[in-house]
């Protein structure tokens, strides 16, 4: 009914976009323009463009596919329908800035911004900049003229969010938008004004314009005409210069599409050539050449990037280039990139920048700082994940397997083909697991097809032969066949036979070994394959026996035909195995599962048990606990639904929160399943094994798969992403309603644990998929981070329904911070050609805990109220005054976390920054501030001693004595929490220690204390509580520990590079690489040191 009801809300819609776009003087049908194919000769050129039609997009033969669906939070519930926000007032023909004299132009204009009060009151005010360049003032306002005016010379900074007390304290915080938000800081008082423009873009245009004039002020006109004939000029001049081969200082237009098409790959060229035709019709010019300055000025208009030029400005300290110190700061403050030497800036410049000046110069230009962004040095996924980089040498229950069903398909399940490209395939992909369905066939020969359904065969040796030629071309690990046998004694005896013969020394054999408790690690079996199935008895000594047979095609088959499909059961058939056959089996011997407590006491643990997708969801949802405790020491397969006969995946994070290894799924059908399922197992060098989270390994440790809340001792991070700007979106397939016009939108989506499942999206951008800028930031707490996956998904508005564009999804743990580019792919999984989403990554703490501040950044609490660890009671006395012996230690190390935390906190927002800097980028913001012309610096940093301590060099005016005493602060708590959190931390471990001693004997003192039925179950798992709090608060102490060390550098770091170190040589001297380099000898404290893992930096990036 729901969407009757829409139908005349879209049908007016649909006539408002018409008007729309006629209004902007287009026309529905001209998207179809002459494309530049540059191939064709220059006699033909003339009046005839650069030749060709382009060739219209064909429509998709599987229109039919349905779309990707986005989060599913719940598998039962369907997925709600996503709100849009769609405005026709946006048009693209709005001037893209891509200059200082852009900027200032438009703020001689002027903007309607809106001016906030901390009275939380916002007045709508119009603000221009004087002609002259020496005074910005703002109409209508109640005060005289000479007063609704800021002079320019008198702006201190221009800080970009909403960083400010004013904004702070203003009651409508949450509704303005961090991108929108600037403030102008002015006067010898540090007053601040602060304002939010209609979009991001205008933000940046007065951030930037006004940044500018700072550094130049009287001079910046005369700066705007010398920087004409900069280093893009002469780069771009030599270009042409060689296209130019006659020197006639002109060029065909096709010559000109070609050398920007060469230069930017991603634009079309029947933009380009449309851009030079619009440049001739505006100056009346008739013929097809092309002169070096309009060859220059149609590349400043296509190639130039708003957003990254707003970003060059922001870390150019002459606003026109790069120089090696400002490269370095924008490396490690911004990338987190760390020991970045001048050194390390001049390998970037002699790698990415285009022009020979700037090369020679040192100097990075706008084109070479974008050429940087773009490549894979700023790609989003953390290079050191590509290879193998997990431990490997842990047992194979710790692992998540990556494993296909049905492997043998490659469509539907009931009437599909089957072929050996399907192995291929998923071996290629890394894939560990692969399944094997084995009938008699004819002439002896066994086949594989899925039984009782109409899917084509395979013959058994062929795949096989496969196998053994790709097993191990993608990873060297393991490979798990699960064997579903269904043939007769006379074929077993092939299938054995092709086995031995063609896999050889492959084969596993080796017996598990009595004294182990778990099974051997990838490591051990590496290039080895094992074969999981059906296995006789150790009292069987003839040459067959009877065992339970596994027939996933014959409950599919009867599932079709009945009318409540998941409440009937199978009855299992019973046939003869080959005792040949049955030796192949070793570490993976398939067990039927009965329950839990039936597994904890008897399952051996080399015995692995299948679930139905349906039957392992209720266990997720009846057993949460129980199922992870059984996934620690067992392998636990789950595969689809035998309702899924179109080959569509379950969601394999429902199944991976609990713990289960080898998750099946139907490789031949791609969506968001498999984007899971592949971008999950990219993170370990796509090896096919994922270690599991700590959390579900430990012998002793409390997670519970459903769990809408933090998870007890892990650290829950905050991550901050800003959608910046697409590049190159093409029309989604198969959507012809629309012609060539992309109104794209992203979603941000976390998948996970129910506690981190979320998702967000960006507003709409109106007709252009070409270079959409979207500038809106989002925050995700994510509870449990090793088991986190971010998604980005590009859609295209439309009335009928949104179009798939493009996607791409990473682990949390392999994201890269800073700004960064997402290479998207398509429905099947290639990357498409150019097409990238800008963003920008930060991750933070959300320290310790406890409801998030209405800011939703910082979490900072007075110790009245701030929320400290306990314990649980167990009722077995001896157990709980051990326990209480933590209260005292737990308390202390909360303490020395949040006050830390808590002063940084306030000095990040003196500096006038949000809690996603970092102590680096908080001096590098200061620094201006701390130095004067005349007087020179009125704070120095003293670095002689392990604590940077900030020194006063004369009187300090009041705004700074702030600083000075909170800066103070955080040196002291960082000092207490070094001097006293290896103390703190013994005695927590002690504790933790003591109290393990009672494990073995804990269910027989509780029966002695009187303790049964539930009582005793719940005294069971509040023991295991306890003992996880225990640890995760020593963890969390001991990363503090790294967090100060790793501030305590940044500091010291940022002092040198500012030329705020007291008695140091300054930054520009001989010496001052060998002064940061020696920071390598910073003193540390030898204690818990070791144990420090290099997880702890991600929360300073």
């Amino acid at each position: 009914m729901a969407e009757f009801e829409e139908n005349g809300a879209r049908l007016l819609d649909h006539a408002a976009a018409e008007v729309g776009v006629q209004a902007a003087g287009k026309t529905p049908g001209e998207g179809s323009v002459s494309n530049g194919d540059c191939g064709m000769c220059e006699d033909n050129m003339v009046g005839q463009g650069c030749g060709g039609v382009e060739a219209p997009v064909e429509p998709d033969n599987k229109a039919d596919m349905p779309r990707r669906s986005s989060i599913i939070k719940d598998s039962s519930r369907q997925r709600k329908e996503r709100k849009k926000t769609v405005s026709f007032s946006s048009m693209p023909t709005e001037k893209k800035m891509s200059s200082a004299s852009d900027c200032i132009t438009t703020m001689v204009d002027g903007s309607e911004l809106k001016k906030v009060r901390s009275n939380s009151r916002i007045y709508h005010r119009y603000f221009l900049l004087d002609a002259d360049m020496q005074s910005l003032r703002w109409e209508p306002s109640k005060k005289e003229s000479d007063k609704a005016r800021i002079d320019v010379k008198s702006i201190k900074e221009v800080r970009k969010g909403k960083n400010t007390d004013t904004f702070r304290s203003n009651g409508t915080y949450d509704q303005i938008s961090e991108d929108c938000a600037f403030s102008i800081i002015f006067g010898e008082n540090y007053e601040s004004l602060d304002l939010v423009a209609n979009t991001a873009d205008v933000a940046n245009t007065w951030i930037t314009g006004l940044r500018y004039l700072i550094s130049y002020g009287k001079h910046t006109l005369n700066m705007i005409e010398s920087s004409q004939n900069n280093m893009r000029s002469s780069w771009l001049g030599e270009l042409f210069s060689e296209v130019d081969g006659h020197n006639s200082q002109q060029i065909t237009i096709c010559a000109a599409v070609q050398l920007i098409k060469k230069l930017n790959p991603g634009l079309k060229n029947v933009k380009i050539e449309l851009k030079f035709k619009e440049l001739h019709k505006v100056k009346d010019k008739v013929g097809s050449l092309v002169t070096n300055d309009e060859f220059i000025e149609v590349f400043h208009d296509l190639c130039t990037r708003p957003e990254i030029y707003f970003l060059f400005v922001q870390f150019s300290s002459n606003k026109e280039f790069l120089d090696t110190k400002d490269l370095m700061i924008f490396l490690e403050a911004e990338q987190g990139m760390a020991q970045v030497s001048e050194d390390t800036s001049m390998e970037v410049i002699e790698k990415y920048e285009p022009s020979k000046e700037g090369r020679q110069r040192s100097w990075l230009s706008l084109d070479g700082f974008t050429n940087y962004l773009l490549s894979p040095e700023c790609h989003i996924f953390d290079p050191e994940h590509k290879t193998v980089c997990q431990d490997m040498n842990q047992p194979l229950s710790h692992y998540y397997i990556n494993a296909s069903h049905n492997t043998y398909l490659i469509e539907d399940q009931f009437r599909g083909p089957s072929d050996v490209t399907g192995y291929i395939r998923a071996l290629k992909m890394g894939c560990r697991s692969v399944e094997l369905d084995v009938w008699d066939g004819p002439d002896n020969e066994p086949v594989i097809y899925t039984g009782h359904t109409m899917t084509s065969q395979i013959i058994f040796r062929s795949v096989i032969d496969v196998v053994n030629k790709y097993a191990f071309v993608a990873s060297e690990f393991p490979l798990i066949l699960c064997l579903e046998n269904h043939c007769s004694l006379k074929q077993q005896k092939v299938m054995f036979q092709h086995l031995k013969k063609i896999l050889g020394d492959k084969l596993s054999l080796d017996p598990p070994k009595p004294d182990d408790c778990y099974l051997p690690s990838p490591s051990d079996l590496k290039g080895k394959i094992l074969l999981k199935g059906k296995k006789l008895g150790t009292n069987c000594t003839a040459s067959e026996g009877e065992v339970t047979d596994e027939d996933e095609g014959a409950e599919m088959s009867q599932r079709m035909s009945i009318d409540s499909p998941e409440q009937q059961t199978v009855v299992p058939k019973k046939f003869q195995l080959s005792k040949d056959l049955s030796d192949l089996v070793t570490l993976c011997k398939s067990v039927e599962f009965k329950d839990f407590p039936t597994s904890f006491q008897g399952q051996k643990h080399w015995e692995l048990c299948s679930f139905n997708e349906v039957f392992a969801g209720r266990c997720a949802s009846d057993f949460p606990g129980e199922f992870v405790n059984y996934n620690k020491k067992f392998l636990a397969r789950v595969y689809p639904s035998p309702m899924r006969i179109d080959s569509s995946n379950m969601n394999p994070q429902d199944f991976w929160k609990c713990g289960c290894q080898i998750v099946a799924m139907n490789y031949q059908t791609p969506g968001l399943m498999m984007d899971l399922n592949i971008g999950w197992f990219r993170q370990n060098g796509n090896c096919g094994y994922v270690l599991r989270p700590a959390i579900m390994r430990e012998q002793v440790s409390y997670f519970s798969a459903n769990t809408k809340d933090s998870v007890p001792g892990v650290s829950p991070q905050l991550l901050h992403i800003k959608i910046i700007s697409g590049q190159n979106f093409p029309k989604p397939k198969g959507s012809g309603a629309k012609g060539d016009v992309v109104d794209p939108y992203v979603y941000v989506e976390i998948h996970g644990i129910p506690a981190d499942c979320a998702e967000q999206r960006t507003k709409t951008v109106n007709q252009n998929g070409d270079n959409p800028l979207f500038d809106e930031s989002f925050e995700f707490q994510i509870n449990l981070p090793e088991l986190a996956m971010v998604r980005f998904v590009v859609l295209d508005d439309d009335y009928i329904g949104d179009e798939f564009i493009g996607q791409y999804t990473i682990p949390f743990e392999c994201l890269q911070p800073g700004f960064r580019h997402i290479p998207l792919q398509s429905l099947t999984g290639e990357v498409l050609p150019h097409t990238l989403l800008f963003v920008h990554v930060a991750i933070t703490n959300r320290r310790g805990g406890g409801k998030p501040h209405k800011r939703g950044l910082s979490v900072r609490k007075g110790k009245k109220s701030r929320e400290y660890a306990s314990m649980r009671v167990l009722l077995i006395k001896a157990v709980d005054d051990v326990f209480k012996t933590a209260t005292l230690p737990l308390r202390e190390a909360t303490d020395l976390r949040e006050n830390m935390q808590n002063a940084i906190v306030s000095f990040k927002e003196l500096c006038g920054l949000s809690a996603v800097a970092n102590l680096k980028q908080c001096i590098l913001a200061l620094s201006p501030r701390l130095s004067t012309p005349d007087t020179g610096p009125l704070l120095l940093f003293n670095l002689a001693d392990h604590y940077p301590v900030m020194e006063p060099q004369g009187l300090l005016p009041e705004v700074l004595k702030k600083v000075f005493t909170t800066y103070d602060l955080v040196i002291q708590t960082s000092k207490t929490l070094l001097e006293n959190s290896d103390g703190v931390y013994e005695r927590i471990l002690q504790t933790q220690k003591a109290a393990m001693q009672f494990h073995e004997n804990l269910h027989d003192l509780a029966v002695k204390e009187g303790l049964k039925g539930r009582k005793l179950h719940k005294a069971v798992e509040s023991f295991t509580w306890n003992i996880t709090i225990l640890k995760g608060q020593a963890d969390l102490l001991k990363h503090a520990r790294g967090e100060v060390q790793e501030n305590l550098k940044q500091i010291h770091y940022a002092a040198l590079t500012c030329d705020l170190s007291k008695g140091r040589p300054a930054s520009g001297s001989s010496d001052s690489k060998s002064s940061r380099r020696s920071l390598e000898a910073i003193p540390e404290k030898a204690t818990a040191d070791a144990e420090l893992t290099e997880d702890d930096d991600e929360d300073d990036n």
